[in-house]
C-alpha cells in the first residue's frame, strides 16, 4: 500500500509527463538501441515496456538496432575475430553472413518478440524488406597515409532510405525495428553503422527527437566529468585532441548531422540506466548529452 509521500512523488512524476506527452503526441522518436541496454535483462525489459509506453501514449517510436557484442560471440565461436578500423567493424564475405543471421534473424527478432510480450506490436525489418535502405560501399580515409582510402570491406554509407515501408507502419500502430542492414545496386548487402542509420533515418522522417543509447553516462570530457551540452565547435575540438575516439565517432557524427538536418533534439543517454528512455522524453531530468546543431 503507498505511504502518502510515495504517492505525492507518484502523483507529481505523472504530472510532470503531461506537457511532454502532449508536446510530443503524434512525433516520430527514432531510437537507436545497444549497448547493456541490449544485454542485460533487466534492462531489455525496461526498454522494452518504455517503447510500448511510448506508443500507447501517442508517439511514434522507431528503433535501430546495433549487436556488436552478439557478432563478436557468433564470430568467436566460428574462430574469427572481430577487426575495427575507427569504430568501424571489417567485414568481409564471411563475416557479411554471420552479420546478417545475428542482426537480421536472432537480435531484431528478440527485441520484436520482447516488446510484443509488453504489450507493444513490433515488426521486424532490414534494409531489404521494401528495399527500403539503399547502400554503396564505404571507404574510409586513411589516417597515416592522406589521400588514400581504406577498403574495409561489405560495410556500407547510405545513399538513399525510402520511408514508405515505416510511414505504413506507423500509420497501423505498428513499432518498427529495424537492423542496420542496407541494398547496394546489384543486390549486394551492405553492414552499416546502426548510429549511421537511426541518424539518417531521424532525418528523412522529419523526427522530433533521436535518442542514441550508449554505454556512458553521455559524451565525457578528459576527466571523465558530463557534457550535457555540445556545439560543432566543441565536438570539433573532442575529436582534435582525442577525447572522442573508437565508437564514439559514428555516433557523434550522425547526432550531429541529425541536429544539422533539422532533427530538433539529438540526445546521447545512458542506457545503463533502468527506464533511460522514459526519463528522457517524459520527464525534466535528461540522463545525457545533448548534441545542438549549432
Amino acid at each position: 500500500m503507498l505511504n502518502e509521500t510515495t504517492a505525492v512523488q507518484k502523483a507529481q512524476t505523472l504530472a510532470e509527463a503531461l506537457p511532454y506527452i502532449k508536446r510530443f503526441f503524434d512525433k516520430t522518436i527514432v531510437i537507436k538501441y545497444g549497448g547493456n541496454a541490449m544485454t542485460d535483462e533487466y534492462l531489455k525489459q525496461c526498454f522494452a515496456q518504455d517503447v510500448v509506453l511510448l506508443k500507447l501514449v501517442g508517439m511514434n517510436p522507431v528503433v535501430v538496432h546495433g549487436g556488436g557484442p552478439q557478432i563478436n560471440d557468433m564470430l568467436d565461436k566460428l574462430g574469427k575475430k572481430g577487426v575495427f578500423i575507427q569504430g568501424m567493424r571489417v567485414t568481409d564475405e564471411e563475416t557479411m553472413d554471420i552479420v546478417e543471421m545475428v542482426l537480421g534473424g536472432h537480435v531484431n527478432k528478440e527485441i520484436v518478440n520482447l516488446i510484443n510480450r509488453n504489450g507493444g506490436k513490433a515488426v521486424g525489418l532490414t534494409g531489404q524488406d521494401g528495399n527500403f535502405i539503399h547502400a554503396e560501399k564505404l571507404l574510409i580515409a586513411d589516417k597515416d597515409q592522406p589521400g588514400q582510402m581504406i577498403d574495409i570491406g561489405s560495410v556500407g554509407d547510405i545513399t538513399a532510405i525510402d520511408p514508405s515501408i515505416i510511414n505504413f507502419l506507423d500509420s497501423g500502430d505498428f513499432i518498427p525495428v529495424i537492423a542496420p542492414i542496407g541494398v547496394g545496386p546489384q543486390g549486394e548487402t551492405y553492414n552499416i553503422n546502426a548510429d549511421v542509420v537511426a541518424g539518417k533515418l531521424a532525418e528523412i522522417l522529419g523526427a522530433e527527437k533521436l535518442i542514441l543509447l550508449t554505454n556512458t553516462p553521455g559524451v565525457l570530457d578528459k576527466a571523465g566529468t558530463l557534457l550535457t551540452g555540445l556545439t560543432p565547435k566543441q565536438i570539433d575540438d573532442l575529436v582534435a585532441d582525442g577525447t572522442l575516439s573508437g565508437g564514439m565517432l559514428p555516433k557523434i557524427s550522425s547526432a550531429l548531422d541529425a541536429a544539422r538536418s533539422g532533427v530538433k533534439s539529438v540526445h546521447i543517454i545512458d542506457g545503463r540506466v533502468e527506464h533511460a528512455l522514459l526519463l528522457e522524453v517524459l520527464t525534466d531530468e535528461g540522463v545525457g548529452t545533448l548534441i545542438k546543431a549549432k
